[in-house]
């Protein structure tokens, strides 16, 4: 195979090369902070250029400077459900300790032999007589007979229960509840209450499901579930029903099982032995297992490629809302197809960096976009006011907190520019939007180039022994795998080198290093079969990287040439505003993307139907119906409509030039259904949701300023962690900003907080420690 490309396209600097602080690392050792800094943002802000990312909501707004993701843990990222509420860890599971296995081992064998053979003849002889079957032949009660619960209540006492359950709703509980669902709904609400809790013996299925209308309003119909969990203390469950858009289905919750694990938790012979236990999934809740992951510094993948490898499952089985960041402490849902509980619970005691918890038995799976969103707590560290030089530490104190509420102000009213980040575009020599612009130019062989491009300055012959590397081995073990790879073409020796989690240069060196049966290679040169080796997101991630770019380009476009409002020909989605409309077959385009692309308040659920987008009128756009934050721009391809304005028009000039590939935007089709792009749509603009800033003082400029949710509960619990979050006051040396915030399922906090410290908030890298 030949050697990749390592240069890009004269209009695009190559992304590494503006972010190649790793290769260059131990020659900042000589630098003072101030200049490593003011370089860091220099080569940051140019490689925002390089992917679009240029222009401001409010430039004139002041900012304020500040390192990002120096720990770990200054990254805290929730999930927010569909019913509003942010996900959090509230339980850490993990495997039963071994001696209370023994215990309950011994408490069956003791049992057995108190009853002894005497006693079980008379236990035999007392079931004929109580009716629950003849003894057979084994000893054992007729299969034939149907064995009734103990204790079974009478139909007086089930009334009565029933009544009690009824009236322990209050007045208030009722009115909240007549206020959402009617006074009917509400009546037959309550009475599947009462017979849920008259009837603890009854299944799920076994009581009747009630309907609500429709309800139109999304906010509403997030007060139903909240409402509906906390009033009934979860014994109901409500689902938005797929088929009738605005309605909602309230039924019995389904019972958390504890006897249903073949390997934990099955009930065991006196001798031991497991009793065969048939996992009923319908009675559980249905076969999809739900869960919460909770991960510190680790990729989504990374976690659940482990757990695919220990259930001997594909890790494509697991489905999850988002992927997540890993400089971070995220937590999220994941959801896997007939896996019980326990099986999960038995990985903890080998986790390193992440638990699990909240469980759930339920009919369906997660998919992507099924969230609102993600909540943020975020610390800044090393934070500076504008124009702070020569002032106090209490001054400087003030003029930060002055500089900070200012700016969240205009961020919270103004918003931000929805731009796609820079994690979006890849980290190594050829940025993944050129390797997707050469798939769609249909130059395969240098889209494979591209993939597998490396910088010579990370290789270990160019290493600079002589001072301690601030290059992450991974990134130095990779650019080696290539070289011999591209120089020997054995990709068993390239293979043994190239860490595992460089999934995309993996799947390609072991397609195209496959040999015959003389060992010579047999597939070196099928450009399409190694691209197609990847595994399929991750292989879309490349073209759809490159519609990120003409979408970036063009919001910036736009901004600068109508402003902050709606003007005619601008697109806005078909129906948004109005009421639900009947669904239709798909929810996404045929690349899984979101058709829409959600805003601060509303996400891509499986309850909004598939939408179109439509030019606004003269009329429309002056009328003040629509604004700004109504407004979507499309990603390329050949389902979209575009503006119809000189916006529509720039697609045009921006694809056919050379930065744009000399591609025809409406000629988005490829014989390859992976490179044929249909497009979506994405709001241009968006606002956080739930703002919250403060101004901390500390003497350690690592000090941990927030709680992770694995912290509180060991705290709760009583005991102790190593990072213990310190207590803050005004006499450190050190300012930080404590941000929270809430973005939508499809935004990055990297944008938002560009906008809010216009430009000045820097990822944390090794080097800035060097230069200390």
């Amino acid at each position: 195979m030949s050697g990749p490309t390592h240069g890009t396209a004269a209009a695009e600097a190559p992304v590494a090369d503006v972010n190649s602080n790793t290769a260059t690392a131990s020659s900042n050792a000589t630098k003072d902070a101030a200049t490593v800094l003011k370089e860091a943002e220099a080569a940051q802000q140019e490689h925002e250029r390089t992917v679009g990312i240029t222009a401001y909501v409010s430039p004139e707004a002041p900012g304020f400077s500040c390192i990002v993701k120096q720990r770990y843990t200054d990254f805290l990222v929730n999930e927010i459900l569909t019913t509003g509420e942010v996900l959090h860890l509230t339980e850490i599971a993990g495997p039963a300790p071994k001696k209370t296995r023994e215990q309950k081992r011994a408490e069956a064998q003791a049992e057995a032999g108190a009853n002894g053979q005497a006693n079980s003849e008379a236990g035999r002889k007392r079931q004929a007589e109580e009716g629950q079957g003849e003894p057979n032949a084994n000893g054992g009660a007729s299969k034939r007979q149907k064995v009734e619960p103990e204790n079974m209540p009478s139909p007086a006492e089930i009334s009565a229960a029933k009544d009690a359950a009824m009236s322990s709703v209050g007045s208030d509980d009722r009115s909240a509840l007549v206020s959402i669902f009617g006074e009917a709904t509400t009546e037959d609400i309550v009475k599947l209450y009462g017979d849920v809790v008259a009837l603890p013996h009854r299944k799920p299925r076994d009581h009747n499901a009630i309907q609500s209308e429709i309800i139109s309003d999304k906010s509403k119909r997030t007060q139903a579930h909240i409402a509906v969990r906390k009033i009934f203390q979860s014994k109901l469950e409500t689902l938005t029903m797929q088929d009738k858009p605005g309605t909602i289905s309230i039924r019995a919750a389904p019972k958390d099982s504890e006897n249903t694990g073949r390997r934990t938790d099955a009930p065991e012979n006196a001798n031991g032995s497991r009793q065969k236990v048939k996992v009923m999934w319908e009675d559980l809740g249905g076969e999809y297992l739900h869960f919460t992951l909770y991960k510190e510094n680790k990729d989504t993948m990374e976690v659940l490629f482990f757990m695919a490898t220990q259930l001997k499952t594909k890790v494509s089985n697991f489905q999850f809302a988002g992927t997540k960041d890993r400089r971070g402490v995220t937590v999220q849902r994941v959801s896997i197809p007939r896996v019980r509980k326990e099986q999960i619970i038995g990985l903890t005691k080998s986790a390193r960096g992440w638990r699990v918890g909240g469980f759930e038995y339920k009919k369906h799976g997660l998919e992507l976009g099924e969230l609102n969103g993600n909540e943020f707590l975020l610390t800044l560290r090393d934070c500076h006011a504008p124009n702070e030089e020569g002032l106090s530490q209490q001054q400087r104190l003030i003029s930060l907190q002055n500089a900070v509420e200012e700016a969240a102000k205009n961020f919270g009213e103004k918003g931000f520019i929805n731009y796609y980040g820079l994690q979006r575009f890849g980290t190594f020599s050829t940025g993944t939007h050129t390797t997707g612009m050469k798939i769609l130019q249909g130059d395969l062989e240098g889209a494979v180039n591209g993939v597998l491009a490396y910088q010579d300055a990370l290789l270990p012959a160019n290493q600079d022994t002589s001072t301690e590397s601030k290059v992450p081995q991974d990134d130095i073990d990779r650019a080696e795998a290539i070289r011999i790879w591209n120089e020997t073409g054995n990709s068993r020796r390239a293979l043994e080198i190239l860490p595992r989690r460089f999934q995309a240069e993996t799947s390609m060196i072991q397609y195209l290093g496959k040999r015959g049966k003389n060992k010579e290679l047999i597939q070196n040169k099928d450009w399409q079969g190694a691209l197609a080796s990847i595994q399929r997101n991750l292989r879309l991630m490349y073209v759809h990287a490159y519609q990120s770019l003409i979408w970036n380009i063009v919001a910036g476009k736009r901004l600068k040439a109508y402003g902050h409002r709606a003007v005619e020909g601008d697109l806005v989605i078909v129906g948004e505003k109005d009421e639900p409309k009947a669904p239709v077959e798909n929810e996404v385009d045929q690349d899984g993307e979101p058709v829409i692309r959600p805003s601060g308040d509303d996400s891509a659920k499986p309850e909004d139907p598939f939408t179109r987008a439509r030019p606004l009128s003269k009329e429309e756009a002056d009328n003040g119906k629509f604004n700004i934050f109504d407004i979507v721009l499309p990603l390329p391809g050949w389902d979209v409509e575009y503006p119809k304005n000189d916006i529509g028009k720039y697609y045009e000039e921006l694809m056919a030039s050379e930065l744009g590939g000399g591609l025809d935007p409406h000629k988005m089709r490829r014989n390859w259904k992976d490179a044929s792009l249909s497009g979506s749509y994405r709001k241009m603009m968006s606002k956080p949701g739930n703002l919250e800033v403060s101004v901390k003082s500390c003497s350690d400029e690592l000090e941990q300023l927030v709680e992770t949710d694995a912290e509180k509960i060991l705290r709760e619990q009583g005991q102790t962690t190593s990072n213990d979050v310190a207590e803050t006051g005004t006499n450190g040396g050190k300012l930080a900003v404590v941000l929270k915030m809430q973005l939508g399922s499809s935004q990055y906090a990297t944008m938002a907080l560009r906008e809010l410290t216009k430009g000045h908030a820097l990822a944390y890298t090794p080097e800035f420690s060097v230069a200390r």
